[in-house]
């Protein structure tokens, strides 16, 4: 109940205090301009490390249980061989099923790279093995020596050398999403404090008559900051509104474009934005309180 009662007296103020910061002009327009184009951008950033947290975790899970064996033989053992890699894998533990890809799946595989009519019966093209593990896995490189014994052609790809440079790539999306938050939230510092010291540069007659009056500098300090934090607080609401809604029109990719997934946010996630304001406000509120006492201490 302190703590409510603490913020209400600060959101509403002293009204006498107030007079010493401009309620218009070009500090209010700067602070509040750069609170909403900030939040705006801080909405995006936000989203890009959620999505990057996404697709990490849809590429880590679409390819941690599953490799693929690649048969490379004649075309008078292909079957053969197919038959017995099969078969070495339904005797192998760790392995949940197993199945040759058909000539259609294949051709839908290499149809991006050589179109629709590629003759994928006659071109001797490695036939293909999809293996899907179990939660314990199996001993992949026993495996790779059973398959070197029965099937010379048949090798072994287990995508760890595919699934550790995307999951990297995009656990590197995230972190340079909450580096481009934590530039922005610098910025924003930085912006406030410079419209602080100008509003404070701009009332230094004011300043000095309410010290000789007896104003202590805490009084005076609160005034500036209230202000400056409640502009920071509107401007950082509007531009993370707008924000929310420019990421709702994004387009979401389809099924097919399944590589791709759509920068936005998706169910709890929602409510992250909401504290992008919250951040805005208590980086006015400790910036513009620095920048007030180092003023009021120059002005002594």
């Amino acid at each position: 109940m302190n703590v409510v009662s603490r913020f209400l007296r600060f959101v509403q103020g002293d009204s006498q205090a107030d007079r010493v910061v401009p309620p218009t002009g070009y500090s209010a327009r700067l602070t509040v301009f750069t609170a909403g184009a900030m939040a705006f951008l801080a909405v995006f950033a936000m989203a890009l490390s959620l999505a990057a947290d996404r697709l990490a975790d849809r590429w880590s899970d679409a390819l941690a249980r599953t490799s693929t064996i690649r048969i490379s033989a004649p075309l008078a053992e292909l079957e053969a061989q197919t038959w017995a890699v099969l078969t070495v894998l339904e005797q192998t533990s760790g392995v949940d099923s197993a199945r040759a890809l058909t000539d259609d799946e294949q051709r839908a595989l290499l149809e991006p790279w050589f179109g629709p009519d590629l003759p994928v019966a006659d071109l001797p093209i490695p036939r293909l093995v999809e293996v899907v593990e179990t939660a314990e896995g199996y001993d992949a490189e026993g495996l790779r020596q059973r398959l070197a014994a029965e099937a010379p052609g048949a090798v072994l790809d287990d995508h760890t050398r595919w699934r550790r440079p995307l999951v990297e790539a995009a656990n590197g999306l995230r972190l340079l999403g909450w580096v481009a938050i934590g530039l922005i939230l610098a910025s924003t510092a930085a912006m406030i404090t410079l419209a602080a010291g100008s509003a404070l540069a701009a009332n230094q007659g004011v300043i000095k008559v309410l010290r000789l009056v007896g104003a202590r500098d805490n009084y005076i300090v609160r005034a500036f900051v209230r202000r400056f934090t409640l502009r920071a607080l509107s401007g950082a609401m509007a531009g993370t509104i707008a924000g929310m809604i420019a990421v709702a029109l994004l387009p979401r990719a389809g099924d097919e474009q399944a590589f791709l997934t759509g920068l936005g946010f998706s169910g709890l996630h929602w409510l992250w934005p909401l504290t992008v304001p919250v951040l805005a406000a208590v980086t006015a509120f400790w910036a513009t309180r620095i920048a007030a006492f180092r003023t009021l201490g120059g002005l002594r």
